[in-house]
């Protein structure tokens, strides 16, 4: 910017010594003609308000101070007189302060690499406040201020001096992920216009999914019955389950939270109208609407549960998780393949065509290094599987393929 008003300043100058050696008359005529251009375009833009650069500004300044001001406010300007006289006073101001603070640089700025760390240190430990940050800091060698912790805390908008009264509900989510189930009611329309109640319960940790059952009067007697039943399966599954949560449904009743307490396992009610506090519950009964629900037509309870039934085989041994690294609850990733020119998908439909799955056929000249099986394909003890026969490849022009082997 100063060289820009230093280029100004002389380029100005030059105009000066060219228009010295002119006529007056000229310079009138030249004069007259100028403030003819500016009456025309304050007259076509009245409100019209130009953006003047800081060396604009200067210049201005500057040929301002060398006129009276009498003769200043009589002249025609882009701006008012008082707004170029405060400009001349900034600049005087800023010559000032730029004297003053020769030799003396002040407090030094933070680093970029420092200051990611302290936003890294609050967004990984919420409870920390600025003061345990900065020992923290010390501990890795880091000096500063603590009153500088606490600036970049408060610049990123993050309280520099948080609660005290121990972890928010997503701390506690994740940390006690395995031990956690999450149950919840939701509704399924029959074509009769029925409405039938299903409830289902996840685990937190592993994102398996139970269907419990489904009724169209949830009875106190029933949704009992249903929690002994769950018990009976976590502990057949050897599953330990620490917290059960759910909402304040009127279905949920004393007696029901009693199972669970007898069990020695606590329950968690979640706040009225916060379905954010069971947010996994109500994200898989959104994508079984989504998957499912409101594709199908269901024609009685008994067909809803057939549905319902497929689609948790689905959930738990075939559909990705992000939580799980794109892993299924029941199903771990297989190996990657080795050769990706020579492999074959197979589609699989389920729920009458609604659900799709795919699955690498398997063996197909050594590109996969586990074998897939479908749920379909396992055998039974004391059944005998056959040898698989790998598909033909491709014949290129001049190759032999070898025989297949025989079957046993």
């Amino acid at each position: 910017m100063g060289l820009k008003l230093i280029f100004l300043i002389v380029s100005r100058g030059v105009s000066l010594l060219r228009l010295s050696r002119r006529e007056s008359w000229w310079k009138d005529a030249e004069i007259l003609m100028l403030r003819h251009q500016l009456s025309v375009a304050l007259r076509e833009q009245p409100r019209a308000h130009p953006r003047l650069t800081w060396p604009d500004r200067a210049w201005l300044a500057l040929l301002a101070g060398t006129l009276p001001v009498e003769r200043l406010a009589a002249m025609r300007l882009i701006v008012t007189p008082g707004t170029i006289l405060r400009w001349h006073r900034d600049i005087v101001r800023r010559r000032s302060a730029r004297r003053s603070r020769r030799g003396r640089s002040g407090r030094p700025p933070v680093r970029r690499k420092v200051r990611s760390v302290v936003l890294r240190l609050a967004r990984e430990n919420q409870s920390w406040g600025y003061r345990r940050i900065h020992g923290e800091l010390a501990g890795l060698g880091i000096t500063m201020a603590p009153s500088t912790v606490w600036q970049i805390l408060k610049s990123a908008g993050i309280d520099p001096a948080p609660r005290r009264d121990g972890p928010g509900w997503p701390e506690f989510l994740r940390s006690q992920a395995q031990g956690i189930l999450a149950l919840d009611f939701f509704t399924a329309d029959l074509l009769n216009g029925a409405k039938v109640y299903v409830l289902a319960v996840i685990e937190h940790g592993t994102r398996r999914v139970r269907i419990l059952g489904a009724t169209g009067h949830p009875a106190q007697s029933w949704v009992v019955q249903q929690a002994r039943n769950l018990l009976m399966d976590l502990e057949d599954a050897g599953t330990r389950v620490k917290f059960v949560l759910h909402d304040r449904d009127a279905s949920f009743t004393a007696a029901f939270d009693a199972v669970f307490k007898a069990a020695g396992v606590r329950v968690i009610r979640s706040a009225v109208q916060a379905p954010r506090m069971n947010s996994i519950m109500e994200r898989w009964i959104g994508s079984c609407r989504r998957e499912l629900l409101d594709r199908t037509l269901v024609w009685n309870q008994r067909h809803l549960m057939t549905v319902l039934r497929e689609y948790e085989d689905f959930y738990n041994t075939h559909r990705p998780h992000r939580a799980l690294s794109q892993a299924a609850p029941l199903r771990p990733l297989p190996d990657g393949i080795i050769d990706l020119d020579h492999f074959r998908v197979q589609r699989r439909d389920r729920t009458g065509g609604v659900i799709h799955e795919y699955h690498l056929v398997a063996w197909v000249f050594g590109t996969h290094n586990r074998r897939m099986l479908r749920p379909r394909d396992r055998l039974g003890s004391g059944q005998r599987r056959q040898r698989l026969v790998p598909l033909p490849r491709r014949q290129q022009p001049g190759q032999v393929l070898p025989e297949p082997p025989p079957l046993r």
